[in-house]
């Protein structure tokens, strides 16, 4: 059965992981020994593990977002957390987070977005966006509506052909209304002229 070993009697025991040991019987028998050591190690690597994520872009995107709204050092606090904007309660973690994203469209090529520029960071005011999108969602941009249509300086460049510069100079230092701004072509100068 067991030797006996400073006053102790010793069982070598097989693990369930296939590794051998001697152990105490008292040990077995109180339930302190329960395998040669390696559940112990299971546990404290699961313990010690939280996502396994650390060296993702979606963690990186987490982490930053964080950084912004709370870190008064960080280069672009005053645009977020120094005027309010905070990560909601839910995304303090990052599982709940990460879970969100994967649900929600989540690719390599798009960056997280305030659907409103003046609101935190929440499932509801989140969303992933192109780069596009996202310059036509800041707070800089200045909205122009016109026939039924709400678009930025650039979109409007875009659908008309002329040139955000145009624009902006056509509204601001001409005063053009903004039907006169966005149907008025541009002319074309001449050689010499």
């Amino acid at each position: 059965c067991g030797q006996r070993r400073g006053g102790h009697v010793i069982a070598h025991c097989v693990c369930d992981c296939g590794n051998e040991k001697d152990v105490m019987i008292s040990s077995l028998c109180a339930g302190r020994t329960k395998s040669c050591g390696c559940f112990r190690r299971e546990y404290v690597t699961k313990k010690n593990t939280t996502h396994g994520m650390s060296n993702t872009r979606i963690y990186s995107i987490w982490c930053d977002m964080h950084r912004r709204c709370k870190d008064p050092r960080n280069k672009r606090f005053n645009q977020y957390g120094g005027r309010g904007i905070a990560v909601c309660d839910e995304w303090k973690l990052f599982q709940p987070f990460y879970d969100w994203a994967t649900e929600n469209g989540y690719q390599p090529t798009l960056s997280i977005d305030r659907i409103d520029v003046d609101k935190g960071y929440s499932p509801n005011n989140c969303r992933w966006a192109t780069s596009e999108m996202q310059q036509n969602n800041t707070t800089r941009n200045k909205i122009i509506d016109f026939m039924g249509k709400s678009m930025t300086q650039a979109q409007w460049a875009r659908e008309t052909g002329i040139s955000q510069s145009a624009i902006k100079d056509r509204l601001t230092k001409l005063n053009w209304s903004v039907e006169k701004t966005l149907t008025t072509p541009i002319k074309e100068r001449r050689n010499g002229t």
